[in-house]
């Protein structure tokens, strides 16, 4: 991943609090949508609750028409991993647990971010691997901003920051092949964001690099297998996953989460940047 071999997009401050507009957007409706979720409620409900919210915004959903996709969010279902179609069909049930993938574009500029829900009562073990998910998440982001600060990060330091965490909190299937992303003014760039691997290599940590940062793990093995609906990405033996993304960005005095609607403070105190409080 040397730099010049890449594409990568270095933002200005002004145009991260553009970002961050469309990251409050999606933050609103993954909100909406988490109080929504319960037994009875199908995705497909869910997936009109996230474009009713995005398009009040004056913001388009990212995901719809991208490459064919034909919703708003991703509503992935127990050994659903990622890029699941909502459904009418698809209804929660009581001990299930839904990760749910949203992007919304504002102004030319996107936000993408994912939550992990239980739905009614659910195993103990699947909510100790969705804090898992998050804990490694923002372990991810913290690894950013302390690389960046010190003038020597590299964007492995995130992806191994992140195994770091899961590796630590159990054992845990890390899914291969997906993984974050840059983001901007579109929604995928470089650089690809692995969620495991050795640290320092890969582009230099910087002000202006913009990231979603994205861990899926599983209960049990990391093989995936696609299905012929050409997205839903499911766990070969069946076992659950979960799913969880925040987008993030590096300013000179420190990160922002995006789709945090504390900008990352109550996670990362004095790692994130100023701009964060106004903003």
């Amino acid at each position: 991943m040397r730099r010049h071999q890449l594409a990568i997009q270095l933002k200005t401050p002004a145009q991260i609090e553009k970002m961050r507009a469309a990251g409050l957007v999606v933050a609103a409706a993954l909100a909406r949508m988490r109080d929504a979720v319960a037994p009875g409620v199908s995705t497909a409900e869910l997936d009109a609750i996230a474009e009713s919210v995005i398009r009040e915004a004056g913001a388009v959903p990212s995901f719809k028409g991208y490459h064919g996709f034909p919703a708003s969010i991703c509503s992935s279902v127990n050994e659903q991993i990622v890029h699941a179609i909502p459904s009418t069909k698809q209804v929660l049930r009581d001990g299930d647990i839904i990760s749910i993938d949203c992007g919304a574009v504002l102004d030319g500029w996107h936000g993408d971010a994912a939550v992990t829900v239980p739905v009614g009562e659910v195993r103990p073990e699947l909510l100790r691997m969705a804090q898992v998910a998050e804990d490694a998440m923002w372990a991810g982001i913290a690894a950013a901003a302390r690389g960046a600060a010190s003038g020597r990060g590299r964007l492995t330091d995130i992806s191994y920051a992140v195994e770091s965490a899961v590796r630590r909190g159990g054992r845990y299937g890390i899914v291969d092949g997906y993984g974050g992303h840059g983001i901007g003014t579109e929604m995928h760039q470089d650089p690809h964001v692995l969620n495991h691997g050795r640290p320092g290599r890969g582009p230099r940590l910087v002000p202006g690099l913009a990231l979603a940062i994205e861990p899926m793990i599983t209960i049990g093995s990391p093989r995936t297998v696609e299905l012929d609906d050409g997205w839903t990405v499911v766990t070969r033996d069946g076992s659950v996953a979960v799913h969880v993304e925040h987008s993030m960005a590096i300013l000179e005095d420190g990160v922002w989460v995006l789709t945090a609607e504390d900008g990352g403070r109550n996670r990362l105190g004095n790692l994130v940047s100023s701009l964060a409080a106004v903003g």
